[in-house]
């Protein structure tokens, strides 16, 4: 046996028939597990929870452990002398001082990101290879790291140590924990430079900047759309497999949770349920409202890093980027012309139908686009809202102002 290397203990239970597919069971509840490692992550479930009568009687060791008290394994010899942290061997010793001194010494060549030790170093490296040597045996998912691996086990032990004295809900990890009780606490640590908008989770800043910078790391490998984090392109994924169960009883069209079909049956339903403070104006979605807000407030978070332009919402950003990209992904099936977005194809595609579904109840004249139906409704009320910043004379359609403004020039 290679010197220094840990191995289970051989089990003298495997050999029987009737024990063979699950031979580790807790005696507290009963329950079974093929490997003696699931047992005794499991076994944390009952310690605190007054079930734990049994369980140090069944604490074994094997070997030289079970005979000598001052084996390596039991005694900690090397101590810290700064935190008076105890350790097993000195290379731990060595490694946990590193925590004291800053030391890092060992760089990524990717990335620049220094370790305190080799080890952290090639697993860190396995971020950029893609490389996830740690699978587990339950479902058979991979990791790159074996912290990962070691808090996935726990959802299939059932183990949720870390609870939340505020509300009692119970979590898998630590750091889950924490984010959690940010919730409670309303604690938003996490500013973004660009707008000032705060976040309790990094992770939640790191997705909100990517609105900022255009960033979409997430391809879809079906149809190459680019999402800006994973649950967006899993959502996506859905659509082309066909997981779209609620569907609308008016038109048919199919959603993937309930949120979005309550969202979208208020199309044929004509209900507008957010209303803006400021103005009076009603939006069917919430998020609009948002957007709709910042027309108030002259407020433009969203900045395009190739010109610096700003915007009001981030849609008007992902547009934008296409004239940067010379990005035109919509084609019309009629004549073969490209548009940067599904919307100016939609319109497009009116001149081909002859479609005019927008009427004014005025006059009754029709139009294919509803903004050409606003600029005509301005006739009727006699609105002028573009003015001209030399002379101040007013025009109820943009095209007769930048007309007029020519007489300046």
């Amino acid at each position: 046996m290679e010197p220094g290397k840990l191995v289970d203990p051989p089990s003298d239970t495997i050999s029987t028939p009737e024990n063979h597919k699950t031979p580790h069971e807790c005696s507290v509840c009963g329950k079974s597990f093929s490997r003696r490692s699931r047992l005794l992550i499991h076994r944390k479930i009952h310690v605190g929870s007054g079930s734990s009568q049994g369980l140090e009687g069944e604490k074994s060791f094997s070997g030289k452990d079970a005979k000598d008290p001052r084996s390596p394994s039991r005694v900690k010899p090397y101590k810290c002398e700064e935190c008076d942290l105890c350790f097993g061997q000195k290379s731990h010793l060595l490694t946990h001082q590193k925590i004291h001194t800053g030391e890092k010494p060992y760089q990524c060549l990717e990335c620049g990101k220094f370790f305190r030790t080799i080890g952290n170093l090639r697993e860190h490296e396995r971020i950029h290879t893609g490389e996830k040597p740690y699978k587990c045996w339950e479902c058979g998912k991979s990791f790159s790291q074996k912290a990962g691996l070691r808090a996935h086990e726990k959802i299939h032990a059932g183990i949720k140590p870390y609870k939340c004295f505020e509300c009692g809900k119970c979590f898998t990890q630590s750091s889950a924990l924490r984010s959690h009780e940010k919730t409670h606490s309303g604690e938003k640590n996490e500013k973004c430079l660009e707008c000032g908008k705060c976040f309790s989770r990094k992770s939640n800043l790191v997705k909100h900047q990517r609105y900022h910078t255009g960033e979409k790391p997430y391809e879809c490998p079906e149809c190459e759309r680019r999402f800006v984090d994973s649950s967006e392109l899993r959502r996506h994924q859905k659509w082309h497999k066909g997981e779209l169960p609620y569907e609308c009883g008016m038109c048919g069209k199919s959603f993937l949770t309930r949120t979005e079909i309550q969202a979208h049956e208020r199309i044929h339903t004509g209900e507008k349920p957010f209303k803006c403070g400021e103005c009076g104006k009603c939006f069917a979605k919430k998020e609009n409202l948002g957007s709709h807000h910042r027309v108030h407030t002259g407020e433009k978070p969203y900045r395009c890093v190739e010109c610096g332009k700003c915007f009001g919402h981030k849609g008007a950003l992902w547009r934008h980027h296409k004239t940067h990209t010379g990005e035109k992904p919509h084609q019309c099936n009629e004549c073969g012309k490209f548009y940067r977005t599904s919307s100016a194809l939609k319109c497009h595609v009116k001149i081909h139908t002859g479609e005019k579904n927008h009427k004014c109840l005025d006059c009754g004249k029709t139009f294919a686009l509803s903004f050409n139906l606003r600029s005509h409704c301005r006739i009727h009320t006699g609105e002028k809202p573009h003015k001209c910043s030399e002379c101040h004379k007013c025009f109820s359609q943009k095209r007769s102002l930048l007309k007029h403004q020519q007489i300046h020039t």
